[in-house]
């Protein structure tokens, strides 16, 4: 079992050797100071977010822990809670995908609630970039649009992930020209 620390709204995994395995074991977390690892050859602590860590908690593949003592996972789902907005939303997609074993990391950056890897970062560019929605929240197309042109530009394949009471569903876009 990997053991990590939780520092703010970050887990840290301080030993090399671990950083290494459970980053190979499906590219979870970031190398410090590495900004894109094509592999686990790397002498670095890993940086988890969060999420990672939750669901690697929850997976019994990690132990967090704050100041030396061990953090429950009842307190890691508030400190989600606290983070991410809609966390148990957005968590069950995290989950579903990651059980699929895809790569998902957080999609900030493409303006996403994730971006999903079929075989991992470094190896590929992010094929998809997933919004998530619980199937009460109004989509207007004006927003399919925006988000639709965004992932265009970006190169990605834009995926809503529609959470409801008993699953989770996708729905996937294509941009094509006749």
């Amino acid at each position: 079992m990997f053991k990590g620390e939780l520092l703010e709204n970050r887990i840290v995994i301080w030993n090399i050797e671990e950083s290494r395995k459970l980053y190979s074991s499906g590219f979870y977390g970031k190398p410090l100071g590495v900004p894109k690892p094509k592999d686990a050859d790397f002498d670095a602590p890993l940086i988890l977010d969060l999420i990672e860590g939750y669901y690697l908690t929850e997976k019994g593949k990690l132990e967090v822990y704050e100041s030396r003592k061990k953090v429950s996972l009842r307190k890691l789902k508030a400190d989600c809670r606290r983070e991410y907005a809609d966390f148990d939303v957005k968590y069950r997609v995290y989950r579903t995908l990651r059980d699929a074993g895809l790569v998902v990391t957080p999609g900030i950056k493409f303006g996403s609630d994730f971006a999903v890897y079929r075989k991992g970062p470094g190896l590929e560019h992010a094929p998809f970039i997933i919004q998530v929605y619980r199937s009460s929240d109004p989509l207007t197309a004006t927003r399919v649009v925006l988000s639709g042109r965004l992932a265009t530009t970006v190169r990605k394949r834009f995926v809503i992930a529609v959470v409801s009471p008993r699953r989770v569903d996708f729905l996937g876009f294509e941009w094509w020209r006749p």
